[in-house]
């Protein structure tokens, strides 16, 4: 069975299955697709499945013409002709933070029921130390097979940037672990032939800690920038000039930026996977948890700034219209998980603020617990003139910050963007 699945998987005659065509398994599909591999997409969003089959991408980083080589599908029998099977499910939280491994678990029941001899299974979704092991092995395990010898498995964590125009799926270096040196084998053979690089690892909860390591050292030190932002807020000093001083030491420094709070499936998310997983052994992450409740808090920090900003020129935040620039979590991307513009609307609205939204990329979305949705609305000369303030929450570059600047009333900048005007221009202030 190892020799075999190695030599189709040289050969590229392995069909790939990858489960979960998100912001994650769709790049990967693509991938395995270019380098000449049969895959197969399987989704249980119909709605997904038949954009794909229309070769078009739901993605707007990622254009139709890639998605040509990617068969979906939401027929999970079809999992029984697949050699590799990679898993590409969210793991959100809970609403006690605990986490919900439903999407992993229902994927690895799926597999189970048509698993066959020789087949090389892969977990690529976050989660926490010992998720491959305790939850995904006895699961195909109970089909009468065993791991490492009937069939393999193995962790490799995503490394996904969405819109990152610099790195892809394939320039980036895919740490992998095996649950056994053969299963790992397989695994770094699989991802060999797409990635400039594997790093393996001893074991499956060494790579699942790896990503957590990846993922809590941006929030930690986010939340540090953040609660350096309000601080030095209060000092009167500007903490983007500051970091911009500090990062031209050549050595032991690495720049961080603060903002409206965090947003992306990972980072708001995947630390307190390790914090609920840390609690199994009676330890308490101190660091993870500070760093949650300080970048948490940041989306209150902004609203207590566009109150002042609006009070300055005599208007409460109680009927005021406020504009938010940007709906997606970060820049350039129609991706709006977790996004801190979603707080911030729901704040501005609780405070009795009139708000409406921009964003080139997400032209409407649902608003929570409702059938009612909210449009994006053109930036023009009008509809800023007749804003009282504009929040600029999500810093994409197609906006025109000039023009912008020009005709709103007021603004408040939480992303820097308008830096080349807020030190001549009493209407803008930082957030």
């Amino acid at each position: 069975m190892f020799r075999k699945i190695l030599d189709k998987i040289k050969e590229r005659k392995a069909n790939i299955g990858i489960i979960g065509l998100g912001y994650v398994g769709l790049p990967l599909a693509i991938e395995f697709a270019k380098a000449g591999f049969s895959v197969t997409g399987f989704d249980v969003d119909r709605k997904k499945v038949a954009c794909i089959k229309k070769k078009k991408s739901y993605i707007k980083y990622i254009p139709d013409r890639l998605v040509v080589g990617v068969v979906p599908t939401s027929d999970f029998e079809q999992l029984k002709k697949m050699d590799c099977i990679i898993i590409c499910v969210p793991t959100p939280l809970g609403k006690r933070r605990e986490p919900d491994l439903s999407y992993v678990i229902n994927a690895a029941e799926a597999i189970a029921r048509h698993l066959k001899a020789g087949q090389l299974i892969v977990l690529e979704s976050t989660t926490y130390p010992g998720t491959t092991d305790e939850e995904i092995k006895p699961r195909l395990e109970k089909s009468g097979l065993k791991v490492g010898a009937d069939f393999f498995l193995a962790f490799s964590p995503e490394r996904e940037d969405p819109g990152n125009k610099k790195h892809s799926t394939s320039t980036m270096p895919k740490v992998v672990g095996g649950c056994t040196k053969k299963c790992l084998k397989v695994a770094q053979a699989l991802y060999d032939s797409i990635v400039v690089k594997t790093v393996p690892v001893s074991s499956t909860k060494v790579a699942e800690a790896a990503k957590l390591l990846e993922n809590i050292y941006r929030a930690v030190n986010i939340a540090l920038v953040n609660e350096l932002k309000i601080l030095f807020d209060k000092m009167d000093i500007d903490i983007w000039e500051v970091i911009a001083a500090a990062k031209t030491k050549p050595f032991g420094f690495q720049a961080f930026y603060p903002g409206p709070g965090l947003g992306g499936h990972c980072i708001p998310i995947d630390p307190f996977y390790l914090t609920w997983k840390a609690r199994q052994y009676g330890f308490a992450t101190k660091f993870i948890e500070l760093a949650g409740e300080i970048n948490t808090n940041m989306p209150y920090f902004v609203v207590e700034k566009v109150i002042s900003a609006l009070n300055k020129v005599g208007k409460p935040i109680k009927g005021s219209k406020v504009l938010i620039l940007g709906l997606a979590y970060k820049k350039d991307i129609d991706d709006m998980r977790e996004s801190p513009s979603l707080k911030l609307i729901g704040l501005l609205e609780h405070n009795g603020a009139k708000v409406s939204y921009n964003d080139p990329y997400i032209r409407k979305y649902k608003l929570p617990g409702s059938k009612k949705h909210k449009n994006s609305i053109a930036i023009n000369k009008k509809s800023l003139q007749s804003t009282d303030l504009v929040l600029l929450a999500t810093d994409h570059s197609i906006y025109d910050y000039d023009f912008i600047t020009k005709h709103a009333r007021l603004i408040v900048d939480t992303r820097n963007a308008f830096k080349n005007s807020a030190k001549i221009n009493r209407k803008i202030h930082k957030a």
